[in-house]
């Protein structure tokens, strides 16, 4: 890792972040899998410019049982339509109920890593 991304991430409060970023970019490498170094780009800046997504807006961007990645929390305003697999770094409660009631499923980024590491079919919703 470099000199500058290893400042940045040297200073994340969540301990969980730091590690994550360094798996994310080594599998990014591994697989030639470029959307996990997007989604390690997008944890390394600050908290307050993670993506918060609102129900609402996946409902209106996606289809039946795709899978979506959040650099960022899915927060539970709106509705869901249809059923979605979604890996994010938090969700807030009434999320994670819409979510599964609609018959998606919800997952950490570390989940969805492991679940899918060469990234086929992954789309990132900031």
């Amino acid at each position: 890792m470099s000199k500058r991304t290893q400042s940045k991430i040297s200073r994340k409060a969540d301990p969980r972040i730091p590690s994550l970023i360094a798996v994310l970019k080594e599998t990014a490498r591994e697989n030639d899998a470029p959307v996990w170094r997007d989604i390690a780009i997008g944890l390394e800046a600050p908290k307050r410019n993670h993506a918060q997504v609102n129900l609402s807006k996946l409902n209106r961007y996606t289809k039946e049982n795709q899978m979506i990645l959040v650099p960022g929390k899915v927060l539970g305003a709106g509705v869901i339509g249809h059923a979605l697999i979604i890996g994010a770094l938090g969700f807030s409660a009434a999320a994670q109920d819409k979510i599964t009631s609609a018959g998606g499923k919800c997952m950490t980024i570390e989940q969805a890593l492991d679940e899918n590491p060469d990234g086929s079919g992954i789309r990132i919703m900031r």
